[in-house]
């Protein structure tokens, strides 16, 4: 009789283990399909790419919008990662068309019509499984059903980062034990980090589904505008030849190293004359021309504050402004006519009536700034055995290296492998330094904001070495 009860009891278990399986087994992805062809594109895709949206806040019908494309080298071993594009709200396509994807318009070729494009051998996916998530909401194609839900915040989109990669596993349960890992660009150096300790500190809550998290990387990151981001383009300014020695020594005087608020007549005058010397230089690189009226990214640092503009390039004739090559704007264009195609939206899968006109960064209306810096995030990661890789583009005046080397000092690791220079292809590709508890900087010599943008090969090289564990 023990015996019955106790298989009874076995069986029982048995059946409720099951029961949470399948729970958490239930699909949370929505709309998911896969693409073989992309309008725009000659022939069939050379690689994996599937779409789809995960609701995160189901009350509020959150749907947040990805792209998934699989690794080229070997998906079943390589790295996933997510990756966010910068803003807050530019979209995750602007990150895979312009910075780190397997596609790019072919500016060049553009006539009239759907833009065209073309495969980019320099793709981080040559390296590692890339999901390219449109967040926070109100990013890209991703939307809410009821006004209330597109309200969220830093802190709140990294744990509507983690509800998606919790979901999404489910649904891809084959990517569970590969190494995961959170990147981004940009304002992405604040959303990163608060994502990454979302995931890591969700170990102690969630055993159901484990999260094989091994670090994040962030690229041109900002991290604290009005401790270093902000205060460091003055000293780069001048380091650059941009500013003369005589009206760089009188800032330093009447502003004390703090321009970013001035505390007297003097030094307000001193950064006026600053900045008005700088006037036609391009921020995202400073040796590029400034072409048209678009934004290459959604903000920019002014002297006192961090503005966010809108992109209004898709108001902009098109045919009449032309296209210039040597013009990066002329490809964030391009942009809005492929997005907005009806043939296209319908290959992605995008719900009818949800976004009606695509952006390419947003302004986020309800999103609110609750983390001025991020540098108490990346201490935490660190010190807690998180690998961390952090790059800049060594012509950004938006958001200086000498600022990011400054915040990395103040962690105070130890140097483990002093200043030195990386290749690639027999040339140096930049300069790096690695500290303790896993930490590499790099600099990426002659790109600006960001990186990949300006440099893809080096930074392929980059990522690719960091990801395996080798030094760059």
């Amino acid at each position: 009789m023990a015996a019955v009860k106790e298989k009874t009891k076995l069986s029982m278990i048995s059946l409720l283990m099951n029961l949470l399986l399948c729970s958490l087994r239930q699909r949370h992805v929505s709309a998911l399909n896969t693409i073989a062809t992309l309008p725009g594109f000659e022939g069939p895709l050379p690689f994996y790419l599937e779409t789809g949206y995960v609701e995160i806040d189901e009350e509020k019908g959150v749907e947040l919008f990805y792209y998934f494309i699989k690794s080229e080298r070997s998906p079943e071993e390589d790295p996933l990662m997510v990756w966010i594009t910068g803003g807050p709200g530019c979209s995750a396509f602007s990150g895979l068309v312009f910075e780190i994807g397997p596609l790019k318009f072919d500016v060049a070729g553009y006539t009239e019509g759907l833009p065209t494009l073309i495969y980019n051998p320099s793709s981080w996916t040559q390296a590692s499984n890339i999901i390219f998530l449109d967040s926070p909401v109100g990013t890209g194609f991703s939307y809410a059903k009821v006004e209330d839900g597109y309200k969220t915040s830093d802190t709140k989109s990294g744990r509507q980062i983690l509800t998606f990669i919790t979901k999404w596993l489910v649904d891809h349960p084959e990517f569970r034990s590969n190494p995961l890992y959170i990147g981004g660009d940009s304002y992405s150096g604040i959303t990163v980090p608060i994502a990454t300790v979302e995931i890591a500190n969700s170990f102690q809550a969630r055993d159901e589904l484990h999260l094989n998290l091994k670090g994040y990387l962030v690229g041109n990151p900002s991290t604290d505008f009005y401790g270093f981001d902000g205060n460091s383009k003055i000293p780069f300014m001048h380091g650059m030849g941009l500013i003369s020695d005589e009206l760089y020594e009188s800032a330093k005087k009447t502003c004390g190293g703090d321009y970013v608020t001035p505390r007297n007549a003097p030094c307000s005058n001193d950064i006026q004359a600053i900045y008005q010397c700088v006037s036609g230089i391009n921020v995202v690189h400073i040796l590029e021309p400034i072409c048209g009226y678009a934004s290459p990214k959604p903000y920019e640092i002014h002297a006192s504050k961090r503005n966010l503009i809108d992109d209004h390039i898709a108001q902009l004739p098109l045919l009449e402004l032309g296209l210039p090559v040597e013009c990066r704007d002329s490809g964030y264009r391009l942009s809005y006519l492929w997005a907005d195609d009806d043939s296209v939206r319908k290959t992605l899968g995008i719900h009818q009536g949800t976004v009606p006109s695509w952006k390419r960064c947003s302004t986020l209306q309800y999103f609110t700034n609750d983390v001025q810096k991020s540098i108490i995030y990346h201490l935490n990661l660190t010190s807690r055995g998180y690998r961390a890789l952090v790059y800049s583009g060594d012509h950004d005046m938006n958001v200086p290296f000498v600022g990011t080397q400054n915040w990395i000092r103040s962690l105070h690791l130890s140097i483990i492998d002093d200043w030195r220079s990386w290749w690639v292809n027999g040339q140096v590709a930049g300069f790096t330094r690695s500290y303790s508890n896993d930490l590499t900087f790099a600099t990426v010599k002659g790109a600006g904001h960001t990186a990949p943008e300006y440099k893809p090969k080096e930074c392929l090289a980059m990522v690719d070495r960091w990801l395996s564990g080798l030094p760059l």
